[in-house]
Formats: structure tokens, sequence, C-alpha cells
């Protein structure tokens, strides 16, 4: 071979090479491929995966199906030790973690009963903090496992709608979660991502003042592009945002993507990639969404873009924020490339260029605050703080105040903002009663916060003459006294019953404003377990604890006014 087609041959092969380095905004994951078995004993089908997107937060881990049923035998993935056990009425439900000795942990969920010896530890613990409610440490060396050990069954406790296994492998030392599709589980998947549409936003204004420009889009080779050739714009700053799924072969579940790039006249911008992710940050799903979109009743899009006040992001940026300039006025092509976990990919390409016009200024109405800033509104009945992690993008947030109709009602109405902007952290809400309260009257005092049918509320803290408040979501607030205490109802008993026939004591427990704590059940004075699944009803489970004879169970529920209601049962067993 001559010197001149060597040096061609060359070049072109580098050539090749550095473009694709150029296209390569994430390095491949070198996870342990063959560490972890399947946790059942049945093929993983998922009904949802990492990063799949679900309200105020991402989903954090594998769904796998149990083909409609509870109580199929769950499975250590691997060889370890189990370290921790919660139990809650919503969220994980009843759960397991095992660490692993390769620096991993993997944690079950939605579980039925554990294994009698673990069932057995459990519930003695429970018995000593008379809590059903645990998140408990376990000593390392007391339930030692091998991959392959039962210890669960399957079901549907918690947050879940249906019944299946919520599987999650993370890193032991920071309990962030890592994509356990990158784990070699034996997951087929040869389908590529569908996008479904692609979004268009004026970044001269904030993300919450406006609709995006819904860009129609066909079907090509490999992919997608604009029904538009050239999509011209009257601002000189744009983004972009898609909508898009996964399925896995031989399922039609939508699940999440993995990837997104985004790239500008073939220079990469920006990626983001559902890996590694905290569920101290999981909330920030709300800067990654379109979230006025989606709280308006719009489907999920996914931004291209890191908005300011997303800390701790899914996204690298390679050559900016995902904000396109277009100010040189030339035609920019830009590329969105969406992958999954298994490498399949799919791409939408656009051609943008500005027109040249200018952008009318923003005529919402107002205080502009801006992430990573702290300010207040001050009112002469209501003020409102914003910390540094409360907003995503700078946004004009409205105040009114209006009069209250309920009843129960001792301060006006007060609006902030709309249901529409997302918050982080929480703010802080302080409003100042209509009227001069006595210290009884505002140790009954609460603070409701509502939003079409969407009612909640919290206790509150005075200062001066102020109720104060904490919520993550704006909307309307008023000062509300509560003097009426929770309801305790029996379901399929009374005082005096003999209940030799039952299996188990029910109770039904309501509030007028939703909202109760401090359920406290006793058997003859000592403490006695009631589960609370789902947050409906207390039920118990007759056991040892509850011997032939006659008995006084006391069922006791405070509010978050702090009434409280008691009540005593005779019954014989």
């Amino acid at each position: 071979m001559n010197y001149s087609k060597k040096f061609l041959l060359t070049t072109i092969f580098f050539g090749i090479a550095g473009q694709a380095l150029v296209a390569q905004i994430f390095t491949t994951k070198t996870y342990p491929k063959d560490f972890f078995n399947n946790p059942l004993n049945i093929p993983i089908n998922l009904a949802g995966n990492l990063g799949e997107l679900r309200p105020n937060h991402y989903h954090m881990g594998l769904d796998i199906k149990t083909q409609q049923r509870e109580n199929l035998p769950v499975h250590a993935a691997a060889d370890g030790y189990v370290s921790r056990i919660k139990i809650e009425p919503a969220g994980f439900g009843r759960a397991i973690y095992i660490n692993h000795p390769n620096g991993y942990t993997t944690v079950y969920c939605h579980l039925n009963d554990f294994n009698p010896q673990i069932e057995a530890w459990v519930k003695q613990q429970q018995y000593n903090l008379e809590s059903w409610k645990v998140f408990l440490d376990v000593p390392a060396n007391l339930f030692v496992v091998k991959k392959g050990d039962f210890i669960a069954y399957s079901g549907n406790t918690g947050g879940s709608q249906a019944p299946h296994v919520h599987f999650e492998i993370r890193r032991t030392a920071d309990d962030v979660n890592v994509n356990p599709m990158l784990f070699g589980l034996p997951i087929a998947d040869n389908t590529s991502p569908v996008i479904t549409r692609l979004a268009l936003y004026n970044r001269l204004t904030s993300v919450y003042e406006q609709s995006p420009r819904m860009l129609p889009i066909k079907k090509i080779a490999g992919g997608y592009e604009t029904s538009q050739d050239i999509v011209t714009v009257s601002n000189a700053k744009v983004s972009f945002a898609v909508g898009t799924y996964d399925t896995q072969s031989g399922s039609s579940n939508q699940n999440g993507v993995f990837q997104g790039e985004l790239y500008d006249n073939d220079k990469a911008v920006i990626g983001f990639e559902m890996d590694n992710i905290s569920y101290d940050d999981t909330r920030y799903i709300n800067a990654h969404v379109d979230y006025k979109m989606k709280a308006n009743g719009g489907p999920y899009v996914e931004h291209l873009s890191e908005l300011p006040g997303y800390i701790h992001s899914i996204y690298k940026k390679v050559s900016g924020d995902g904000v396109i300039d277009l100010s040189d006025k030339g035609v920019h092509n830009i590329k969105i490339i969406i992958k999954d976990a298994y490498g399949n990919s799919s791409f939408v390409q656009t051609k943008v260029q500005w027109n040249g016009s200018a952008t009318p200024a923003s005529t919402a109405a107002g205080k502009m605050f801006y992430p990573m800033m702290l300010d207040v509104s001050e009112n002469p009945e209501c003020e409102f703080y914003m910390g540094e992690r409360c907003l995503y993008d700078s946004v004009h947030i409205a105040y009114k105040a209006s009069a209250a109709t309920a009843p129960a009602a001792v301060s006006a109405i007060h609006t902030i903002g709309a249901p529409y902007i997302p918050l982080q952290d929480a703010m802080v809400v302080r409003i100042k009663p209509g009227k001069t309260l006595s210290p009884d009257e505002q140790s009954k005092v609460v603070m409701q916060r509502f939003a079409g049918s969407k009612k909640e509320v919290m206790a509150v803290e005075w200062n001066n003459g102020w109720a104060a408040a904490k919520f993550k979501d704006f909307g309307s607030y008023q000062l509300l006294v509560d003097n009426e205490a929770p309801e305790i109802t029996p379901v399929g008993f009374a005082n005096g019953s003999n209940v030799s026939h039952l299996s188990r004591l029910v109770i039904s427990v309501k509030d007028n404003f939703g909202k109760y704590k401090n359920f406290r059940a006793e058997l003859d004075g000592k403490w006695l377990r009631f589960t609370n699944d789902k947050g409906l009803s207390f039920i118990y489970k007759i056991d040892e604890k509850f011997l032939p004879g006659t008995h006084t169970l006391k069922i006791s529920v405070e509010d978050e006014a702090g009434n409280k209601s008691v009540k005593e049962f005779s019954l014989t067993r």
C-alpha cells in the first residue's frame, strides 16, 4: 500500500472514530453482569423500570409482574445478609433490604409475609417499639442468605395498584439507586424506544408561562423528523422536549427510556441518563418533565435542557444547558437520540431558525421569583417564603385574597401561584386570622390547602398572632378551626360481641378533614398490633395475643388539631 493511500485510510478511520467519540455523551457502564439472579421463579415481565415517569418521582427500580397473583416465592438475588426491613402503609408496603459483598444492596417491595424466621423477628420488634410502621436496622449476622434463598411472598402492599414485586439495586455506601437493567438480568429487549411528540420552548420566558409549540413529526428510517423542513421561530433562544417511551420484547407496557442526547449541528450539547438517582433527589422529576403540561391534563414530555433549579440532576452538560442560541439567524440542525438500557435507539431531527423578530415582554401577573434565591412575599394577612431550592425555573407568582365561605374558617382565602408550578422544597405560608383567637381556639386551628378537588391540612405553628405551615404545592390556603374528633367504627363486631368466629378485627377511622394520626390499640392495657396497609382500615389478625376469655379492647385516635377519640369494647373469645 502506498503512503498516500495509507494516509487517506488512516484519516478516514480517525475521522469516523472522532465523530463517534464526539457523539458519545455517556460512557459505557461496567456493572457486574452475572452477579444477581431474577428474584422470582417466573420470567421477568416488566410493568415499570427505573426512570419511568411517575407523579412527583422517578420510578426507582423494576416492577416485575407476578401474573396477576400474590404469594409467589421471592428469593435473594445474590449472597448477602438482610440489613433493613421496612413496613409502611404506602410506599414500599412491606420491604426487605439485602446487602451484598460486592458493594450493592437489593430491595424487594410490596411483599406479603416474610419467611417465618424473619416474620417472627419483625413482629417482636414491632411489639417492642409498639408500632406497626417500622424501619428496622437488622444485625448483619442475624439473617444471612445465599443466592436463591426464600425471603418472602410477593404481594400488593403499600403504594401498589396490582400484584407485583418492586426490585431495586442500590450502592450500599450511599444508598443511590443504579439501573437494574444494566446488570445482565434476563430481560429480552430488541425493541427501540418510541418517540411520540416533539415540543419547542421559548427560553426567553419561564417554562411555566407558556405552552410549548408542538411540532408534528413523521416516521422515517431509524427514527422521526418534523413534517416541516425548517421550523422558524420568533425568539432567539429555544429548547426541546420529547414524548417518548420504551418497551421490552413481547411486552406492550410503555416504560421509561434510559438516555436522551441533544445535538446542535452535530455538536453534542447535553444528555440525560436514568442511573445513579437518589431518593433524596427523585422529586426533581418535576424539573425533568413539563410539569405544567402534565398538571393540566396533557402527556409527559421530557426536557432536553437542565432547568436552573435542578440540583444533582440526571443531565450531563457538554456544551451548554440545552438552551439553543439561534441569534446567528442560521439554520440549526437539531437531533435528539433516545436510547434504552440495551443499546436500542431512535432519533428525532428537525431544522430550526430564528426569523429575527423581537420577543414580547411577559405579561404574567405577580412578583418574579428565582431558583437558588431566598425570597418572600409580604401582604397584610398572608406571607409566603420561598427557599433557595423551592423553584426549578424563574416564574411570576401571583397572590390574591378572597372571602372565606367555610363555616369553620377563621381567615380569608389566600391564593398563591398556580398548581401547575412545581415546588421542590416546601415553602412556608403564614396567615393571620381575621379575628383574635384565644389560646384554646388557636390550639384547634389547622391550615388547609385546596386546588380543585384536592385538599390537605397541616398543623400550624403560632408566632406573634400568625399561623405558619409548610406546603409543597401552590394553591389556595385558609385557617380552619377543627373541634371535631375522628370517628372510630368497628366493622363486623360491637361492644359485648363474642368474636370466636372471627379471624380478624377491623376498625374504620374517619376524620372530617381526612387526616388523623396516633392510632393506638390496646388489649387489656397492652399494645396490640393493627396493620394499616394503604392507609385504609386498621386490621388485627387474631393470634396468640388474644387468648380465650373476655377482654377489653381500647382504641384511641388523634387528628391534626389534637382532637382525640377513645372507644372501648368488651369482647369475648
